[in-house]
């Protein structure tokens, strides 16, 4: 697996791409980049910095999605 790194979603374990960028990852986990916040490494990420964020091996993504309710 060499083309692969493993970074930790919500402490899970996910194999991607070596090149992936964190919003490559969180379209292909079919999250709407709208209405999340993510913690990349415990550090909030603006959204205009997704596509240029690239992931690295063993990366902590913390994915929280935003809920309306009344």
């Amino acid at each position: 697996m060499e083309n692969y790194i493993t970074v930790f979603v919500n402490g899970e374990p996910f194999n991607c791409q070596y090149s992936m960028s964190l919003e490559k990852l969180l379209l292909y986990l079919n999250f709407n980049i709208n209405t999340i916040l993510v913690e990349h490494n415990q550090e909030i990420i603006n959204q205009n910095l997704f596509s240029s964020l690239s992931l690295k091996n063993y990366d902590n993504i913390e994915i929280i999605t935003i809920v309306g309710g009344g």
